[in-house]
């Protein structure tokens, strides 16, 4: 069976300083759409935001940041798991850090603990465990965890949902005539050095981060789907259509 990793991103969780729940909800009928045919892991960002629809602190500030996700995070998961239980979709957190991809040990703990979760129709829902990492732990953003956790537990396919609709051949925003690269077999190290530029005051990825995401994957052999996060057509259409309309394919098959 095939193995799926979705990333979702805080601008996408989020809106007006609440929970976007009827984009969370589009979300979770997607992945029990692509349950019946594929083992799925959701890798999420969101805590740190969603802390703050509960308190108003200063998000710039590390420790406060720390706090905020602290706050945060059951939030997250209450969401998730209430939109879960409609489906009847059994869920389990679990918070990584840059160091369990770095001990063997460490490694094999997640890996064996989301393979049995799978094994029990459990969704894995994982996120960076912003409280215990020291700023030289961090992955810096979810791109960077969902491609490493893609690759360590063996999944297919890397798909992330993000406010970005896919990788165009220029900058949408300065040209409109811009057009989305469908299918990229190469990305070279001048693409990973242009700036990056959030949307959201909460997220810590860009295309940069992406694009750093997708050459990881694709050195290991792996694919990644960069798509829309707000509308899930797109994304629906490929995973349980096999339709590429729209969106990035980041794949080294010609």
């Amino acid at each position: 069976m095939k193995r799926i990793v979705f990333k979702v991103g805080s601008s996408v969780l989020t809106e007006t300083n609440s929970i976007a729940r009827e984009r969370m909800l589009n979300l979770v009928s997607l992945i029990v759409e692509v349950q019946k045919k594929s083992e799925v892991v959701l890798v999420t960002s969101g805590a740190v935001a969603a802390g703050y629809t509960a308190l108003k602190l200063d998000r710039k500030k590390q420790i406060t940041k720390k706090l905020l996700a602290a706050v945060g995070q059951p939030i997250l998961m209450s969401s998730y798991k209430s939109k879960f239980d409609i489906y009847g979709v059994d869920i389990a957190q679990i918070l990584l850090t840059e160091d369990d991809f770095d001990s063997r040990t460490h490694t094999k703990i997640f890996q064996e603990i989301i393979d049995r979760a799978l094994e029990n129709n459990i969704l894995p829902i994982v996120n960076e465990n912003d409280i215990s990492t020291t700023p030289d732990q961090l992955f810096g953003d979810n791109d960077q965890l969902s491609a490493h956790v893609t690759h360590y537990i063996n999944a297919d396919m890397l798909v992330v949902l993000s406010d970005i609709d896919g990788y165009y051949d220029n900058n949408p925003h300065e040209n409109p005539e811009a057009k989305i690269r469908k299918i990229v077999n190469e990305i070279t190290d001048e693409e990973l050095t242009q700036q990056h530029t959030p949307n959201s005051d909460f997220a810590t990825g860009g295309i940069v981060t992406k694009l750093r995401a997708a050459k990881y994957i694709m050195s290991k052999n792996k694919e990644m789907f960069l798509c829309s996060g707000f509308d899930l057509t797109v994304a629906r259409e490929f995973l349980i259509e096999g339709i590429h309309n729209q969106g990035t394919l980041f794949t080294k098959k010609n």
